[in-house]
């Protein structure tokens, strides 16, 4: 069973009191203390980021390791990422993720990670990196359309809520073609995918929801069902 956990925003990087996305994600391992391996790589691996991690995981019933392309533990990162349970992508810059993760090979690496049955998860451009297409501002002013992995079908665009911009360049990037249809998140949403499925959406915060946006002579948002795990 192939599985993708992409949250539009929150997690042990924006929410460090509240563990709720977090730990859902630990949950859907079948193991009682899974491995779970950040790759910071979108943020130029920056030590903060991983230090924030391990703050937060240590105290949760796993067992967490990162790995860095800056400084790599080893040279063989497709067995050291394939014998982990799950896999955690952090934020940051999307176009250089990717640059980076073509060039070290990856992207077929965590393609084949996918097709193991690895959990798959990440925020911010961790999550938009496994759509075909996503929203992103890392070509600086502004946000554009960005071609992406495309483990999962459709676009996806974080912070729907979050960043003022966000909402209104989404729509317009569909309403122009630049980029097709897809899935918003607010911060504190997170898009659970089994294979090309949403099976499930969960949240942080109360209020947060999720939308499939789609175009249909005008931009068409429809707000779908969100589970908030605080209740």
């Amino acid at each position: 069973m192939r599985q993708i956990i992409a949250l539009g925003g929150g997690g042990f990087s924006m929410e460090p009191d509240n563990p709720l996305l977090d730990q859902y994600i630990l949950k859907q391992s079948i193991k009682p203390k899974p491995s779970i391996c950040f790759i910071p790589t979108a943020s130029g691996d920056a030590e903060d980021y991983i230090e924030r991690f391990y703050q937060f995981f240590h105290k949760q019933n796993c067992n967490p390791s990162h790995l860095s392309l800056f400084k790599p533990q080893t040279r063989d990162l497709e067995g050291f990422l394939l014998k982990k349970d799950i896999i955690y992508v952090g934020g940051g810059s999307t176009k250089n993720l990717l640059v980076l993760w073509k060039e070290w090979g990856l992207d077929h690496i965590l393609r084949k990670a996918w097709n193991k049955g690895i959990i798959l998860a990440g925020i911010s451009a961790g999550a938009i990196c496994w759509f075909e297409e996503g929203v992103t501002s890392s070509f600086g002013e502004g946000l554009e359309s960005i071609k992406c992995l495309g483990f999962l079908q459709g676009s996806h665009c974080p912070h729907y809520d979050g960043e003022i911009d966000r909402r209104p360049a989404y729509h317009r990037l569909i309403n122009s073609g630049d980029i097709q249809g897809g899935i918003a998140a607010d911060d504190g949403v997170a898009i659970h995918f089994i294979e090309q499925n949403v099976n499930k959406i969960i949240s942080s915060r109360p209020n947060a929801k999720a939308y499939q946006v789609s175009l249909n002579k005008h931009n068409i948002e429809e707000e779908l069902q969100t589970y908030f795990l605080g209740s």
